[in-house]
Formats: C-alpha cells, sequence, structure tokens
C-alpha cells in the first residue's frame, strides 16, 4: 500500500512579473504586446503584476491558531493483490494532547488492485506550536500476514494576532476596556466581528460605531481590512447589572470582565475565529467610604448656586455614623450647614445627599472641600476634586 497525505488550502491568485522595455529600445513593442496577449494579466493592467487565475498551491504554507486544518489523505494498493482488513487512522499530536481525526474507526472489508481508501479529516486549531500529524495504516495480505505502517508530518502553527487589553475604572462603577488588537502575518484580514462576551455580572455596549443621519457606521470604514502589522483599537463600555450594582461590596471585588471573541477571512475567504481567556481587570480600591457623584452640570454661572448629586456608600464590614462636614475654597463655595449627622450607613449600602454650591472664579473650576467623619472610629475622609465643571459669566451663557 502506498499512503499520502496532502492539505487542503484555498488557491491563490496568480502574479505575473511585468517584463517590458522602452520604445526606442531594440525589442521595441515586442515585450508588451506579449504581456497585453498573456491571458493571465488582467487588460489594460498589464504592467501591474495583477492576476485574473488562480493557482494551486505549491507549497505546505502558513497555519495560524484559530483557523481549520484540512488534509486528503489516500491509501492506494499498488500491488496486484487483494488486502484485507484495511484500517486508517488519523491522530493529532500536540503539547498537551493527542486528537483523533479519522472519520470512521471501522475497518474496511478489501481494497482491489489500483483502487484506494480516500478521507478528508478537518481539525480547528486552537494551540500554538509544534503538531504531528499520525497517520497509521493496518492490513492483511492473502497469506494472512498482518502489516503495520506509520507516518508522520511535522508542521508549526504561528499566531495571527497580537492582543492587548487595557482597563479604565469610572467612578460610576463602569469598566471601559481598550482592545488593541494587531495583525502580525503577512496577509490582510477581514474583521469580521470582534465583540466582547461579557461576564453574568455585566451589560456591554460597543462604542466602535457611530451614527450618520439615523444608521450606525463603524468608526473603521466600510471596509474593515487589517493590513499586516496594522493595529486596530476597540473600546466597549462594561456595566453592573442592576441586581449587583446596588451591592456595593460584590462590584468592588469582581475582576473577571469576560472574554473577546475574534472573526476574521483572509485571501480567499479562509475563516479564523479566536476566543481569549477570562479577561482579568485590577479591583478597584475604594476604602471604607466611597463618595461618587450622579448628576452635576456641565457649565454653571458665575456667583449663582448650582445643585450637584452625591452617592455615600459604605464598602466596609460595618455599620458607620457619618457626619458631612463642607469646607469652602478659593474659588467653590458650598452652600447649606456644616457638620450635620447623616445617621447610621449600614454595610453595603448608599445615600444619595443634594448639595448646592457656587463658584466665584470663572473657568474650569474643581469641586472640592468634602469631608465624611464616622464618629464610631472618630476617622474622617477627605474628598477633594470630585470632579470638574465650567464657570462662565452670566453674560457669555445668556447669548
Amino acid at each position: 500500500l502506498i499512503f499520502a497525505v496532502m492539505r487542503l488550502t484555498k488557491p491563490t491568485l496568480f502574479t505575473n512579473i511585468p517584463v517590458t522595455c522602452e520604445e526606442r529600445d531594440l525589442p521595441g513593442n515586442l515585450f508588451n504586446q506579449l504581456m497585453k496577449d498573456d491571458p493571465s494579466t488582467v487588460k489594460g493592467a498589464e504592467t501591474l503584476m495583477l492576476g485574473e487565475m488562480l493557482t494551486l498551491p505549491q507549497n505546505f504554507g502558513n497555519i495560524f491558531l484559530g483557523e481549520t486544518f484540512s488534509s486528503y489523505i489516500s491509501v492506494h494498493n499498488d500491488s496486484n493483490q487483494v488486502v484485507k482488513d484495511i484500517l486508517v487512522k488519523a491522530d493529532l499530536q500536540t503539547s498537551s494532547q493527542r486528537l483523533n481525526l479519522s472519520a470512521s474507526s471501522a475497518a474496511v472489508a478489501e481494497l482491489k488492485p489500483d483502487c484506494c481508501i480516500d478521507d478528508v479529516i478537518h481539525h480547528e486549531v486552537k494551540e500554538i506550536g509544534t503538531h504531528i500529524l499520525v497517520c497509521a495504516v493496518s492490513y492483511t495480505t492473502q497469506t494472512g500476514e498482518k502489516m503495520y505502517f506509520r507516518k508522520f508530518f511535522k508542521f508549526q502553527v504561528l499566531k495571527p494576532l497580537d492582543v492587548k487589553t487595557k482597563f479604565y475604572n469610572a467612578e460610576t462603577d463602569e469598566v471601559f476596556l481598550e482592545a488593541q488588537i494587531q495583525n502580525i502575518t503577512t496577509s490582510p484580514m477581514f474583521m469580521e466581528k470582534v465583540s466582547l462576551e461579557p461576564s453574568m455580572m455585566y451589560n456591554v455596549a460597543e462604542l466602535n460605531t457611530v451614527d450618520t443621519a439615523g444608521e450606525c457606521e463603524s468608526t473603521f470604514g466600510a471596509r474593515t481590512y487589517l493590513q499586516p502589522m496594522d493595529t486596530r483599537q476597540y473600546l466597549y463600555c462594561l456595566k453592573p447589572k442592576q441586581e449587583f450594582a446596588e451591592k456595593a461590596g460584590v462590584i468592588k471585588g469582581v475582576t473577571v470582565i469576560g472574554k473577546l471573541d475574534i472573526v476574521w477571512k483572509t485571501n480567499l475567504g479562509e475563516r479564523g475565529r479566536l476566543q481569549t481567556s477570562q479577561l482579568q481587570r485590577m479591583a478597584p480600591g475604594y476604602g471604607d467610604v466611597r463618595l461618587s457623584l450622579e448628576t452635576i452640570p456641565d457649565t454653571v454661572n458665575l456667583e449663582e448656586p448650582f445643585d450637584i448629586t452625591c452617592k455615600i456608600t459604605n464598602c466596609s464590614e460595618r455599620t458607620m455614623d457619618l457626619v458631612l462636614e463642607m469646607c469652602n475654597t478659593n474659588s467653590i463655595h458650598w452652600c447649606g450647614v456644616s457638620g450635620r449627622q447623616l445617621g447610621k450607613l449600614h454595610p453595603s449600602s448608599s445615600l444619595h445627599l443634594a448639595l448646592t454650591l457656587l463658584s466665584s472664579v470663572q473657568g474650569l473650576q474643581s469641586v472640592s472641600g468634602l469631608r465624611l467623619t464616622d464618629t464610631f472610629l472618630k476617622r474622617t475622609y477627605e474628598y477633594d476634586d470630585i470632579a470638574q465643571v465650567c464657570v462662565v459669566s452670566s453674560e457669555i451663557k445668556q447669548s
């Protein structure tokens, strides 16, 4: 028996190397005419190395993580005898496991001379590094002798994309994820889908589209091609679900955000897919008491009162008895009674506080000067530079 293995890949466009010269040279217009008569060139663009024909693969090529490895296996009876009980087995050996890729585990009863047994195997590559395709054939001759032989085919699986992530923790429990995806192959990619599958505690909103005339358009344009060594940034906003947002202690300790799902196509439509492991963020440290702004105006009038709403959350495991103090700064002046009791605040509980203040200086001013004191432990928590507000003259705002 003769054993043959061939990788199944898509063909590529044929490229023709142009050979030309100036008309005053000895060949004259001969080379140009030959290129125009060549059936493999594009009419009107003969010198651009573009081809209209497809060429079969001439080598094994590269295999990238996330792609589907397909191979054609053929066992041919090259003798003049009939062999029996032919069993063909194909395994893929990786650095961590051995996978059986054979479509059928049943043996073929007999194989006549000049006949063959064909099989096509498929496998989605999920590991980087050396892979060995182990093909084994066992059969019985006419004399009853059992024969067995194996062949090994080694190939490397390369990394197609380089993925880097950055996390930004917002004051409102929102988490912004920036994913930088770089094409590290030698051919362009069509990015079919890049999505984020959030963990069970979050809802996700993609920030990679722009609303134009009522239609959502991708920020990367109509053709989402990623050229070799190019990098593209995707942005996502994760908001805690309502049932978890009310539990400050739960959200505070959440580090698992979700995983990225990336789907692309190359050359003549070969599809690849990668799914990252669970992305981890550094849990923000809020301390025992967390103060966040719920509402604040962007622009206010000079020396006119404006309102803000604060949310105070007890992130500790004990009940607190809080006192609010308001300290004026050079530009921000608080309106109201300082030193008032806020009452007891149980663990993981929150309260909303409406405050009034005014600014005596124009420009971008920082809201500062809030102090919270826990009367049980006599501990004071200072909150400065909570937010910024733009202060303008009343005449400017009215105009």
